[in-house]
């Protein structure tokens, strides 16, 4: 699964699960200011991800540093990386 693969099932996380523009969705959108985001929809985004990649991510610290979108792909470009390493 390339990078790009990996941004545009992210993508559809969003549209699907937060009604969003995929027009809206950029790399330096914040989560909470810039996409409307509140924490019960952060929840929902990490189960959506779960579903979508199959992976735990409640093991992931790096899940907690996320502030943006391009945070979000950057990190599970990362745990993805690491799980297909495992």
């Amino acid at each position: 699964m390339t990078d790009n693969d990996i941004r545009n099932k992210i993508k559809e996380v969003f549209v699907k699960n937060f009604e969003l523009d995929e027009n809206e969705i950029q790399d330096d959108k914040l989560l909470f200011d810039d996409l409307g985001l509140d924490s019960l929809d952060i929840v929902d985004l990490i189960v959506g991800l779960q579903r979508v990649f199959k992976i735990d991510l409640r093991k992931y610290s790096e899940i907690k540093s996320i502030r943006t979108f391009g945070d979000v792909c950057s990190v599970m470009n990362k745990i993805i990386s690491e799980h297909q390493q495992a």
